[in-house]
């Protein structure tokens, strides 16, 4: 369950880029009134440690659907 969150906050993360990148506009930041607000380094750090989180998910073994032991 915890690594479809943390998929979900790193692809909501990635698109945010994207509007930055494209548009020079920064959603998180416009939500929470301004990149430097506390709220919004909150949810910068949130994403940032899903990033790190995910990196495991290239790691890990996978089994199956439906092989549990």
């Amino acid at each position: 369950m915890f690594d479809k969150i943390a998929l979900a906050l790193l692809i909501i993360g990635g698109l945010n880029w994207g509007l930055v990148g494209i548009f020079s506009f920064d959603l998180v930041a416009w939500l929470f009134g301004g990149a430097g607000t506390l709220l919004s380094r909150i949810v910068y750090i949130v994403i940032a440690l899903c990033a790190v989180w995910c990196i495991t998910m290239l790691f890990r073994e996978r089994t199956p659907a439906g092989a549990h032991e």
